[in-house]
């Protein structure tokens, strides 16, 4: 999708064995943010490619910061995301919509890691 030069930023809720995988979608100069640890905390990495390919990585958690910073994200939020999704500037990848009776097929193909993008329930 990027002709081989890769993104330029990851946003990543997993962490654990994730993260040199990330690396290797990133392009020279890509940064990686790191809000969660789903998937572990400890990883393997290639400190090499980091440094020859002047990447960074970041990390940060809303769970210690107060209220009124947490609100502050979202007015910020709402003022300058929001407007691009509602105009379909920027749309959110969704890989498969299972109905919601189909709830556990949708787990098992989250835990399998076959999918890129979201996966939905639906609920009518």
């Amino acid at each position: 999708m990027t002709d081989g030069r890769g993104v330029d930023v990851i946003l990543d809720m997993v962490g654990g064995d994730y993260l040199p995988r990330e690396i290797a979608c990133l392009a020279d100069d890509g940064r990686i943010g790191l809000i969660a640890l789903l998937g572990g905390a400890k990883a393997s990495l290639d400190l090499g490619q980091i440094l020859r390919r002047r990447l960074t990585i970041s990390g940060s958690t809303l769970r210690p910061r107060s209220e009124a910073f947490k609100a502050a994200i979202a007015a910020q939020l709402r003022a300058t995301v929001w407007p691009l999704l509602e105009t379909g500037r920027i749309k959110p990848v969704i890989y498969q919509t299972f109905p919601l009776e189909q709830a556990g097929a949708a787990h098992a193909l989250m835990e399998s890691s076959a999918h890129v993008g979201k996966i939905m329930l639906q609920v009518l």
